[in-house]
Parts: C-alpha cells; sequence; structure tokens
C-alpha cells in the first residue's frame, strides 16, 4: 500500500527524492498552491488533497494551534539546520513508513522525526 504524502515548500529537495524513492505518492507544495502560502492554508490543502503533510515547519508541531485529531496526519522532520542528518532522519523515517504503510495509522497524529526516535503525539 502506498500512502499519499503532501510535501511542505522547506522541505529540501534530497528528501524529496528520498521520499519518492519509496514509491509513495509525493506531492510538492508548489504544484497546488503559492509557495509563500500561510501555514493555514497549506494544511488544509494538505486535507483537501486527503494526503499526509510532510514539514520541516515546527509551526506544524504545535499541538495546540495544529491538533494532530483534527489532520490525516502530520510528519514533522526535525532538521534543526543540519543538513549533515538527512539520512540519518530519513533512514528512520522510511523505515517506519515501510512498516507503517496505511493511511489510517497515521490519521489523527503528529510524528516528530528525530535521529534516533519517532516522537508520537495524538
Amino acid at each position: 500500500m502506498s500512502l499519499r504524502l503532501f510535501i511542505d515548500q522547506c522541505v529540501p529537495k534530497s528528501i524529496i527524492s528520498i521520499l519518492r524513492d519509496t514509491e509513495h505518492e509525493v506531492l510538492v507544495l508548489g504544484d497546488y498552491i503559492p509557495i509563500e502560502s500561510p501555514d493555514i492554508i497549506v494544511i488544509a490543502k494538505a486535507q483537501e488533497l486527503n494526503a499526509i503533510l510532510v514539514s520541516l515547519n515546527g509551526d506544524f508541531s504545535d499541538i495546540v494551534t495544529y491538533p494532530p485529531s483534527a489532520y490525516q496526519g502530520i510528519i514533522s522532520i526535525q532538521l534543526r539546520n543540519h543538513p549533515e542528518i538527512i539520512p540519518q532522519l530519513m533512514a528512520r523515517l522510511t523505515a517506519y513508513l515501510s512498516l507503517y504503510d496505511s493511511e489510517e495509522h497515521y490519521r489523527g497524529k503528529l510524528l516528530l522525526v528525530e535521529v534516533y526516535r519517532i516522537r508520537i503525539r495524538e
């Protein structure tokens, strides 16, 4: 089964390429809405597309502003201006995506992808 992932404009091309290699459906923000769109428009578009939002934007990690239960799923990659950790982050994320390839698993959850773990908030 394949996941539908909506990729925020702040996600580097190297990460997009890795996600495409996983054979999940990768939808890039710039193909759907202007890249300078406010966060609320970004997450609304992910919902409209029935997709899991993938972002580096820390605002989407705020469970008060963006309660996970209201969304298809949010994957927040914790890069924090350290591009050298992209390989480790993506190894962790792609392994997780292959284990849990049902969109239902992500619905209502925020996944915080770190080098050594993935934290889940519901």
